[in-house]
């Protein structure tokens, strides 16, 4: 495995909380930790082994903010998690950057949706058969 954790800065925790919780669920990624005063929280699969994927306020106490370019990409089990995921992130909160569809550009049955979270951060589900 490459990626032990993967830290994704936040504003408003009970926000960030709100958008994360039920997009992670579709994903049946498990919440592991949270705690509103620190605050963070994070997930990781039905295993409970790395990587996690954590939210929370930065370390230094300066606002969070997203770069340009950075993108986390989610894995999915099958395309409809794809869809179902895309249309969480919108509800919760989420902006559109890529509706569901193929993207053969990257492979033949590369199914992706991509969006950002409500602090700005750019999030990608993803199938890749």
């Amino acid at each position: 495995m490459m990626i032990s954790h993967i830290v994704l800065g936040i504003r408003d925790f009970e926000r960030a909380l709100h958008f994360y919780t039920p997009l992670m669920a579709a994903l049946q990624h498990k919440l592991r930790i949270t705690d509103a005063s620190v605050p963070w929280a994070a997930w990781s699969g039905r295993d409970g082994q790395r990587p996690f994927f954590i939210i929370r306020t930065p370390w230094d106490g300066q606002a969070a903010h997203p770069g340009n370019g950075p993108m986390t990409a989610l894995l999915a089990p099958d395309r409809e998690t794809v869809n179902r995921c895309y249309q969480i992130a919108l509800a919760h909160g989420g902006t559109d950057e890529g509706a569901p569809g193929l993207r053969p550009e990257y492979h033949a049955n590369y199914w992706g949706a991509y969006f950002r979270d409500p602090d700005g951060n750019k999030l990608c589900v993803v199938c890749h058969s």
